[in-house]
């Protein structure tokens, strides 16, 4: 199973899942990773993410053009195109079933927000679903994009020595 991870901080989800049982199932090619920068896919000059929520209220939200970009430099056609999830707390929560539900999955895209999150445009046009790890709010979706692709990982064969 491939794992493509949208983010800010990809050194955060590469040193994660780069150790211990995930670490050992990337080393043996039963899962792989991808952890991509948004910040790569910005167009203006000085790679500004974000900008304060539309109506006011504190707090900066992450533009929908570089996250439409960076998540559409992963396929090349429609056929290709990922299962795509959002982390966030207003999404469904993930239970032992949803794990075994995205482990079926060939590819899996996950959208990590941050500051406020992102531009719901983007998320209504491009995500299946979006999946919380708990009633409570993390500074990012790092975190939580680490807990589905372990909890994930867990049911792919050849991760785990037995069943």
């Amino acid at each position: 199973m491939k794992f493509d991870v949208l983010t800010l901080f990809p050194e955060q989800i590469e040193s994660n899942i780069g150790s211990s049982i995930t670490g050992r199932a990337l080393k043996k090619g039963v899962i792989s990773l991808n952890a991509v920068n948004i910040r790569d896919f910005c167009t203006n000059s000085y790679g500004k993410i974000d900008d304060t929520v539309y109506g006011g209220g504190t707090g900066l939200l992450i533009y929908s053009q570089p996250v439409y970009d960076c998540w559409k430099s992963l396929w090349e056609n429609e056929k290709d195109r990922p299962y795509t999830v959002y982390v966030s707390p207003k999404g469904s929560v993930l239970t032992h079933n949803k794990a075994k539900e995205l482990s079926k999955k060939n590819r899996l895209c996950i959208i990590c927000g941050h500051y406020e999150g992102i531009d719901s445009r983007v998320i209504d046009k491009i995500c299946d679903e979006e999946i919380s790890i708990g009633d409570y709010i993390l500074t990012g979706g790092e975190l939580a994009a680490c807990v589905i692709i372990d909890s994930v990982s867990r049911m792919i064969e050849g991760v785990l020595p037995n069943e």
